[in-house]
């Protein structure tokens, strides 16, 4: 009896057991489908997302080394752009209609001019095959602000802007002429007349103080000061009052200082304690080629003035020679040959790139007052010393381009081809990194003072604007040279201005038009 009972007790537990085992099969079974659902359900989502990718993005940069100067990225990324704005930057590549590739090539911010004179459809054209993006002219600036961009009405190739210009507001109130810009119609300035030369009353500083927040009401960057072009006529007074502004309106004043004799530093004393005493932000313009020999002990000033409280940055140049008037104050009325250490046959004439002689400097200066002259004087170690200041910024200080067969100088075409060439790859003066921030990231900072429109430039980040230039580090160089300026850079491939492509394949495509003109509201 209690055999069978043994039995039937043993006969129950394997059941049991039975049981378990066919429901962990049934439950695994079921966990296996529910997760191989959800698998192919994840699968399935993220192979229409690859889909929906294609209408996604309106151009994909595809397989570039991006370079980022603020977050220090450098990796390599493919990126997505719509609506003119960097939407997406991926290591997972991305799909578009269009598609660049940039195999083997830099992807970097546009580059940012802040310092040029040549707001034409020529001027940019070499401007952008050279990887510019936004083109300003914020030394000699214009008023009214509306005027600036007169050539470029029927469209722009990149983005264009200006400061207020004293020089205009000086020759209204003097003069009571209207000279919007450095050249308007058929009109260029001539800086002999009574606004170059005659100082001003009180009441005609008020006029233009008026006249100044009137520009900067409209839409000017800051305010620009041609000083050394009227150093005479200029008082303190009149000094004071535009950094009063540019304090007041929290927006920077952009000066070409007064010169002195081989460096002396005088005229840079004189800003940076006005900007210290009114906290306007002061940018002084190329610094080496004021500061001369003495660059060291100019930006040593500028380090202390900033660690005391100030607001100060400067520019060079990757070109050595100085370009201006035959007709500037500095020729005209001060000894020009002690002040840069040179004579007439270091200085050539643009518009034929012969070397003068006494008697031809004579011959232009009184023929051609306008004409410009290209003084030979800056040496290679005084540039290479401004580029390792942590804050430099690099321009072009081009001078017009209107019409091939009339020469500028070399800077139109080829500045920023040769900061990367020359004293990057080839002279290692800086690195990469640092050299891409002298050209974009440090401008667009600066340039949130005066335009808040500034902080989605200078980078390759999310929310972005797609100003981008793609280029080839093993070949970028720049061929513009005196005398033979009109040649464009090697090495500039693909640039995009809001997302358009401007250049491709190292053409500039001359019927886009994606520049906008840029103001402070």
């Amino acid at each position: 009896m209690k055999g069978k009972k043994a039995i039937q007790v043993s006969q129950i537990v394997v059941g049991l057991q039975m049981l378990f085992v066919a429901a962990f099969i049934l439950v695994a079974l079921f966990y296996y489908s529910f997760f191989s659902s959800a698998s192919n359900s994840a699968s399935n989502s993220t192979s229409n997302a690859s889909f929906s990718e294609v209408e996604q993005y309106d151009v994909v940069i595809a397989n570039g080394r991006v370079i980022d100067p603020e977050t220090h990225l450098d990796a390599r990324k493919h990126i997505g752009i719509r609506d003119g704005t960097i939407v997406a930057i991926s290591e997972q590549p991305l799909k578009s209609e269009i598609t660049i590739d940039a195999t083997d090539l830099v992807v970097a911010p546009g580059f940012i001019d802040v310092h040029s004179h040549s707001p034409t459809i020529l001027g940019q054209h070499f401007n952008v095959l050279d990887g510019v993006t936004t083109q300003l002219d914020l030394e000699a600036g214009s008023y009214p602000v509306n005027f600036y961009g007169e050539h470029l009405r029927a469209g722009a190739a990149i983005n264009y802007g200006s400061s207020v210009g004293h020089f205009a507001v000086r020759i209204k109130v003097l003069e009571g002429i209207d000279q919007p810009y450095i050249f308007a119609g058929d009109k260029t300035v001539v800086m002999g007349s009574p606004a170059w030369m005659q100082e001003a009353t009180p009441e005609q500083i008020e006029q233009m103080r008026l006249l100044l927040h009137k520009g900067l009401d409209e839409g000017g960057l800051g305010i620009g000061v041609l000083l050394d072009y009227m150093t005479e006529a200029v008082s303190d007074a009149e000094l004071a009052m535009l950094f009063d502004v540019a304090g007041a309106r929290e927006v920077p004043i952009y000066i070409h200082v007064r010169r002195g004799y081989t460096g002396d530093p005088a005229g840079l004393i004189e800003v940076i304690e006005l900007a210290k005493s009114t906290q306007a932000a002061l940018f002084v313009c190329h610094i080496s080629h004021n500061a001369m020999g003495r660059i060291g002990d100019w930006l040593t000033m500028i380090d202390e003035a900033n660690q005391a409280g100030a607001n100060i940055t400067t520019e060079t140049l990757s070109y050595a020679a100085g370009g201006t008037s035959i007709g500037a104050d500095v020729f005209r009325r001060r000894d020009w040959q002690a002040i840069f250490d040179i004579s007439y046959e270091d200085v050539q004439w643009v518009a034929t790139g012969e070397w003068l002689t006494k008697e031809s400097w004579e011959k232009y200066s009184q023929e051609q007052p306008a004409g410009a002259v290209n003084h030979h004087y800056v040496k290679e170690q005084w540039v290479e010393t401004a580029l390792q200041w942590p804050r430099m910024m690099v321009s072009t200080d081009a001078l017009p381009a209107v019409d091939t067969r009339i020469p500028t100088n070399p800077n139109i075409a080829g500045t920023f081809a040769r900061l990367l060439g020359h004293y990057v790859r080839d002279q290692n003066v800086i690195g990469l990194h640092e050299a891409l921030a002298k050209v974009s990231l440090y401008q667009a900072q600066w340039m949130e003072q005066a335009a808040p429109l500034f902080k989605r430039k200078g980078r390759i980040q999310m929310g972005a604007d797609a100003d981008i230039v793609i280029f080839d580090t093993k070949t970028i160089s720049a061929n513009a040279d005196y005398g033979d300026p009109y040649q464009p850079s090697t090495g500039i491939e693909h640039v995009l201005v809001a997302g358009q492509q401007v250049v491709k394949n190292g053409v500039h495509l001359e019927q886009v038009y994606a520049g906008k003109k840029i103001l402070n509201n």
